[in-house]
């Protein structure tokens, strides 16, 4: 991808996110912290425009690793990788599980089978702290598999990439950050 297009693909994701994804008011994030904010990223990327910039941003990014793999914890992840296989990234796609599946195949990854040593790019739609996409590294790496880098749609910029790109031991790209979205928010 040239870098035209990647600027192009990134500034429609970024318009998407600031339409569709930002909802101001109070709320508690998943981490427990309280926020007059949320991006709430899957309001934007479920839409088509967003889904197709997020796809060509995400794809290549997997091509840039050396990625077999791209997944990360359900539900904040299973867009996202979603959105590389339709732009035809040369990877599987796998969702963790919270917590093994106590039915059918009783699996915590879900997807294709990977295989011994898969190179696998963590997703996560927007990172606070950073730990259910340290909960997902674990469990990748728990199954034998290798991360090649985790990529974020949108950083809030409250010390998660800097947790998560150490427990990696991998590069961490963030596509957007909690400024570009919202630059005039209250706790900057």
């Amino acid at each position: 991808m040239s870098l035209d297009t990647r600027t192009n693909a990134r500034e429609r994701l970024l318009a998407e996110l600031r339409e569709h994804a930002l909802v101001i008011g109070e709320v508690v994030l998943t981490s427990g912290r309280r926020s007059e904010y949320l991006i709430d990223a899957k309001r934007a990327i479920l839409r088509p425009p967003g889904f197709r910039a997020l796809g060509e941003l995400v794809a290549e990014q997997a091509a840039a690793w050396g990625a077999t793999a791209v997944g990360g914890m359900t539900m904040g992840a299973d867009p996202i990788a979603c959105s590389a296989l339709a732009c035809d990234a040369a990877v599987k796609a796998f969702f963790v599980r919270k917590e093994v599946k106590t039915h059918g195949l009783a699996r915590r990854i879900e997807g294709p089978s990977l295989d011994p040593g898969e190179r696998c790019m963590i997703v996560e739609d927007v990172v606070t702290t950073g730990g259910s996409t340290i909960a997902a590294i674990e469990a990748v790496r728990e199954e034998g598999h290798e991360i090649c880098g985790v990529l974020a749609i949108c950083d809030r910029l409250a010390g998660g990439a800097a947790a998560i790109e150490q427990a990696a031991g991998s590069p961490f790209v963030a596509l957007t950050t909690i400024d570009e979205v919202y630059p005039e928010r209250p706790d900057r």
